[in-house]
């Protein structure tokens, strides 16, 4: 499934969605650049330099690096960090933690994990921009992110396993967006085997399809060291739903079978 447009007439044109999306294809073409691939997204290194670590987070100071290990049939590849039983000496020299915290945000696994981000970003987002001002909605984008990441680090504070992707603040538009238009009608493409048709389907429908779209990519990606940050979608989502009325201060337009949720 895959959404178009909604029904829901825009006012201006979305600057920021349209330069987040920007942002987010060039720093997929930086991060494979070095030894990763187009549809497999960056190597195991770069996912571990660049993403969001649990554990660095969560043990000020400490940091994690990408160890590899000779085995009799190959090579295998974890992840170690300070403080951990067993771990000595001092990893190379890298970002500071804060900074990875907004790297993250705009980094992705593979292909279909960027894919699947930017089209739900480019249908869902420029509505949610415009019921704000352009800076509010930039400041509701990244916090919605930060907030997301914050549930993924709550709920596994010792995990190596880097986060990567902004999942966590589109699930964050989307909850604003699920708010505003409650009603609005989402035109989408729907592939069954060798034939598709176009249907007209509640915003509601495709956020249950871009959770289970964006867990499958997640899945499928080759680094193998991303997970799907589930409680990243549900921390952004709550966060969408929780602060979208005190970012939102333009009315949405009214049009198509769109009710706007703000007085």
């Amino acid at each position: 499934m895959f959404p178009l447009r909604d029904n829901i007439p825009l006012s201006r044109v979305p600057v920021v969605t349209i330069s987040i999306i920007a942002i987010n294809v060039v720093a997929y073409l930086l991060e494979i650049r070095h030894g990763g691939s187009f549809f497999g997204g960056p190597t195991e290194q770069t996912a571990v330099r660049w993403g969001a670590i649990p554990y660095e987070l969560t043990h000020s100071g400490d940091h994690c690096e990408l160890i590899t290990h000779m085995l009799p049939g190959g090579t295998a590849s974890t992840v170690a960090c300070q403080g951990q039983a067993g771990v000595t000496g001092t990893p190379a020299p890298q970002p500071a933690t804060w900074i990875t915290a907004f790297t993250a945000m705009f980094l992705h696994g593979g292909f279909l994990h960027i894919f699947g981000n930017m089209l739900f970003l480019a249908v869902f987002g420029p509505n949610v921009e415009d019921a704000m001002t352009r800076p509010r909605y930039a400041v509701f984008y990244l916090l919605g992110g930060i907030v997301a990441l914050g549930a993924q680090v709550a709920a596994g504070p010792n995990s190596t396993v880097p986060t990567l992707g902004a999942s966590g603040a589109i699930a964050a538009v989307l909850g604003g967006y699920i708010l505003l238009y409650p009603r609005a009608r989402v035109i989408t493409l729907i592939f069954i085997i060798f034939f598709f048709t176009i249907v007209e389907l509640p915003a509601f429908v495709l956020l249950g399809v871009w959770f289970v779209l964006d867990g499958i990519a997640g899945a499928v990606s080759s680094t193998g060291t991303e997970g799907v940050a589930y409680f990243a979608h549900i921390g952004g989502f709550l966060f969408g739903l929780a602060a979208i009325r005190a970012f939102a201060k333009r009315r949405p337009p009214r049009g198509g079978q769109a009710a706007p949720g703000l007085a």
